[in-house]
């Protein structure tokens, strides 16, 4: 956590990348466990890095998962579990997701098509909601920024959610994300990339100056009224 922002970074596919995300600040390492994602990592390949990857708190990032598939990853050395499916899927199918993982432990990242808005129906269910930007084609990763309006009002209407801002985040744009938004929460993944599923030690280091910054600028603009 760097001035009271809590980061997660996503996409992580080797211990290296893990230690450095770590030292820059993140509180959350995220492992894509999607197999059609370019950061895919399959799960024997997690558990042969999990003894020494440093000790920041491991997502596991999924898609529509079976149940037994949801059962396994609990059981596999992680801290939650971050599930992704589309706004359509149904409030039962979701409620099966939510007997399995505990809301504790549960983050929901459900693909909501413009023009629509979360099912709130889903919000008892888990703790923590990522917001992401919109893909037909794809669950998250994308590199485009999301809706941060809509973000903001979101999470200025349903308070009891940890909402997590993600989408094309990078050092140039999250102390306007955060301004913008109000978010406690940043999950950045494509922004500190050399390529798909490799991250830039110079970009983390860049996007944890950016936070660092966060408490100065805001000094100087109280004492500037």
């Amino acid at each position: 956590m760097i001035n009271g922002i809590h980061i997660k970074v996503c996409g992580l596919t080797s211990v290296v990348d893990s230690e450095a995300a770590y030292t820059h600040g993140a509180d959350f390492l995220g492992f894509n466990l999607y197999p059609k994602s370019p950061r895919y990592v399959s799960l024997s390949a997690f558990k042969a890095m999990e003894p020494n990857l440093p000790p920041g708190k491991k997502v596991a990032v999924t898609v529509e998962p079976s149940h037994d598939e949801l059962k396994l990853l609990l059981d596999s050395g992680f801290d939650s579990i971050q599930l992704h499916f589309p706004n359509e899927t149904s409030f039962f199918e979701a409620v099966l997701w939510a007997e399995i993982v505990p809301p504790a432990r549960l983050w929901m990242a459900p693909r909501v098509p413009p023009g629509r808005e979360i099912d709130p129906a889903f919000f008892p269910l888990a703790d923590t909601f990522l917001f992401d930007s919109y893909q037909a084609e794809t669950f998250g990763g994308t590199g485009k920024t999301s809706n941060w309006s809509e973000f903001a009002s979101l999470r200025l209407k349903y308070t009891k959610i940890h909402w997590v801002l993600a989408g094309g985040l990078n050092a140039e744009n999250v102390a306007t994300a955060i301004a913008a938004t109000g978010t406690t929460y940043v999950d950045v993944n494509s922004g500190v990339e050399v390529s798909p599923g490799v991250k830039d030690h110079a970009k983390l280091q860049a996007f944890a100056h950016a936070l660092q910054r966060l408490k100065k600028n805001e000094a100087g603009a109280t004492a500037s009224h």
